[in-house]
């Protein structure tokens, strides 16, 4: 499989292979006059989050969630590690969002706001028709999601977004810290520039952390045109690959590494 090492090295590569396109920039209006529609978040955003290991204090139920994990940094060789990512699990939520700092596409409908992400090629649906939140009984015959379910609406220009639903095998981040099915994550997006969405995010999971866990504030800047378009395709999906980890391809990979020079095949 590959180490996280070997994943930011495609993510580099998918970002700097990628070129121009004006649709992922804002309108030439906003160029010129600096104003923006502070509700409008469609394009291409890439994410800056500090990846710092301090959440609350865990509860018993947490500290038995962790039992067993075994993340990056208490590894000397990559393959030590059981993060799920490393097996072709999806990253789920909130991570994808909010840790792995991946390229994300805002797309507006009538009826939701969709997530659109280069990597995993997957998508998040943050309903906003007015449904409620699912809890109790429906929430338990929703059952667990790896990007749990969502709902949405503006307060003011912030985008609020509430999360529940989540799959408990899914680690919240890159430490093996854990999530509950019935946690309530809440993001916060708001623009604040031409170019920039400021955006919060609050896990309340008081099934594994003694207190709310308020994490720092991420940056989404917009990708330059050239960052999503290749030989004329334009996209978070343009790039050389599909950022897909599909257990074929890592079979593959493997015995081209591994495998095949173990048995002189190839030299």
């Amino acid at each position: 499989m590959r180490n996280r090492s070997t994943v930011s090295v495609w993510t580099s590569v998918f970002v700097i292979a990628l070129a121009a396109f004006g649709l992922a920039h804002p309108s030439l209006g906003e160029q010129q006059s600096g104003e923006f529609d502070p509700r409008d978040f469609s394009g291409y955003w890439m994410g800056e989050t500090p990846r710092n290991n301090d959440p609350p204090p865990l509860t018993p139920t947490g500290v038995a969630m962790m039992e067993g994990r075994v993340p990056d940094y208490l590894t000397t060789l990559p393959n030590e590690s059981n993060d799920p990512m490393y097996m072709c699990n999806p990253q789920g939520f909130p991570r994808l969002v909010w840790e792995e700092n991946e390229p994300i596409e805002f797309i507006h409908t009538a009826d939701r706001v969709i997530q659109h992400f280069q990597w995993e090629r997957t998508l998040r649906e943050l309903w906003m028709d007015g449904r409620e939140l699912p809890s109790g009984e429906n929430l338990d015959n929703l059952g667990p999601a790896w990007y749990g379910h969502s709902v949405a609406e503006w307060e003011g220009d912030t985008l609020v977004v509430q999360t529940t639903g989540l799959d408990e095998r899914a680690w919240i981040d890159e430490f093996a810290n854990p999530t509950g099915f019935d946690a309530l994550i809440e993001e916060r997006y708001t623009r604040t520039g031409v170019n920039t969405i400021e955006g919060r995010v609050v896990v309340n999971d008081p099934k594994n952390y003694t207190a709310p866990w308020v994490q720092e504030p991420t940056i989404f800047t917009r990708m330059r045109p050239q960052d999503v378009s290749f030989f004329g395709w334009t996209g978070l999906f343009s790039g050389v690959t599909e950022a897909i980890c599909a257990p074929m391809n890592e079979l593959g990979e493997y015995n081209r590494r591994i495998r095949d020079p173990s048995l002189g095949i190839g030299n």
